[in-house]
């Protein structure tokens, strides 16, 4: 990604570090030496006042005393020089004594020959800075009398710190290097746990876009991300949700621009064929009754014949006018379609599964291929109907090898659902015909199990309510039905 965060956190932070490393160099370069020669001030007073204390209690020349004002000068990088008013030296700090002496009485003198810059005078001492013309040197220094008549100096050299500055520049310099590279290193390493939930986040809004809903944020972190995620989850769970009721609402809405246009002709078209097909089961009903009653045959397996035609042909009636009742609530919108999200596949293996003992008693082989799970909008109830008709139809008619094939399949972006029966194709001329109510293409047989030519008509209002594809196409050796739902 050209504008990755994680490429920008290495960056920030790696500029951050150089940004501190450079102004740490810059600071030592610049202040280091004015803090060492305060410092330096500070020493040099307090080796006065050390030097006051030992002459006032006489202790300049106790060996312990001159042990410990050589230790103090070691310690602090510096030399001194005590004179009494004779010029002969009572204290000094190894063999300085001699290099010593001519710059204490020059200052004693006032014959200092060199750049002097005062930074404090007093009555007893002056603390200077002195750019030693023999030795080359700039030193910072004290001198003056002391309580007793004696003279004193005390000086350090400032080359020490220079070259400490230069020493110490260095090395942050190559310490610096080193730790911008291994910092920018964990960096970028340590920001992949901010990146990864952030483009993984962006991977399920994606999803989103593309109306796939089962994509969720899986984190267990307990930041800001995860509340970002969680809230991704919801509105996922929410535009799921809107986007079935609108779905719903829509159609509805379909449904109710072409109820008003459809009513009056269904009705003329309903009563006509109800009244057909209903005038010859009562006509049997009717003839075999009135023969029962007029004793037109005393054996009673005749008579037992005749009622048997009765209950068969009242039993035919019965599901003829439920399914008649469910085309005219289908047709006249009477029960509401609810789309939701269901998996095709599932509800296709299930059926199977339940028809599984009608297939077994007509002998037929059902074929279904491994299929994975499919999503799909429309009413799962209604769709089911849809398929359990196809699969029915495909049962009565199957012959030749008998075998029923259900093929899941996806085509130009919906799923597509295939029911596939070896038999007779179904002639050219009754293809467009098959979806009417009440038609049958073959008379004889579908009297003989009992159809009643409504089942195709309710495939076909269950699909236009969901306002999706249907059909059939005829095979060499059998007819394939086929439906299509839109995917989730």
């Amino acid at each position: 990604m050209k504008h990755s965060i994680r490429r920008q956190f290495a960056f920030i932070f790696t500029g951050l570090m150089a940004g501190m490393i450079l102004l740490c160099w810059l600071l030592n370069s610049t202040l280091l030496e004015k803090y060492y020669i305060l410092n330096k001030q500070d020493v040099l007073l307090a080796f006065y006042d050390e030097l006051q204390d030992v002459t006032q209690n006489d202790k300049l020349g106790a060996e312990e005393t001159g042990l410990y004002l050589q230790q103090y000068c070691e310690k602090h990088n510096m030399s001194y020089l005590v004179l009494d008013a004779n010029s002969r030296t009572l204290r000094a700090s190894g063999a300085d004594a001699d290099f010593m002496r001519p710059q204490l009485l020059d200052h004693v003198l006032m014959q200092m020959d060199g750049d002097v810059q005062v930074m404090r005078e007093t009555d007893q001492y002056v603390l200077q800075r002195v750019n030693d013309m023999r030795s080359r040197f700039v030193y910072i220094e004290i001198w003056g009398i002391l309580d007793d008549g004696s003279f004193f100096i005390a000086r350090s050299a400032l080359e020490g710190i220079r070259d400490s500055v230069t020493i110490a520049n260095r090395f942050l310099m190559y310490i610096g290097v080193l730790a911008m590279v291994s910092c920018g290193i964990i960096i970028w390493v340590v920001s992949r746990k901010i990146t990864d939930p952030i483009l993984e986040l962006a991977d399920i809004s994606q999803r989103m876009t593309n109306l796939d809903f089962e994509a969720r944020y899986t984190g267990k972190n307990k930041n800001e991300i995860a509340l970002l995620g969680a809230n991704i989850n919801q509105l996922s769970d929410t535009l799921e949700k809107t986007i079935s009721e609108l779905k719903t609402a829509n159609n509805e809405l379909l449904k109710d621009i072409e109820k008003i246009e459809k009513t009056d002709e269904m009705r003329r078209e309903f009563i006509a064929n109800v009244s057909h097909e209903l005038k010859t089961p009562i006509a049997l009903i009717q003839g075999y009754a009135e023969g029962l009653l007029d004793g037109i045959s005393e054996d009673p397996e005749s008579r037992a014949y005749y009622c048997e035609v009765i209950v068969d042909e009242a039993s035919k009636m019965n599901q003829m006018v439920k399914k008649l009742l469910t085309l005219n609530q289908l047709e006249f919108g009477n029960e509401k379609v609810a789309m939701e999200r269901f998996d095709i596949t599932s509800l296709v293996s299930g059926c199977l599964q339940s028809a599984e003992l009608l297939a077994n008693q007509n002998e037929i082989t059902v074929k279904m291929e491994e299929t994975p799970a499919y999503y799909v909008w429309g009413d799962e109830f209604r769709i089911e109907e849809v398929f359990m008709n196809y699969f029915s139809n495909a049962v009565n008619h199957c012959r030749r090898e008998k075998i029923i094939e259900v093929l899941v399949q996806p085509v130009n972006e919906r799923i597509r659902v295939t029911v596939f029966n070896t038999g007779e194709p179904i002639p050219q001329e009754s293809l467009p015909l098959i979806w009417d109510k009440f038609y049958k293409v073959d008379k004889a047989r579908t009297r003989e199990y009992g159809g009643s030519g409504v089942g195709l008509s309710i495939v076909r209002a269950i699909m236009e309510s969901v306002h999706q594809p249907y059909g059939v196409q005829n095979y060499e050796n059998g007819v394939a039905f086929w439906f299509e739902l839109e995917q989730a």
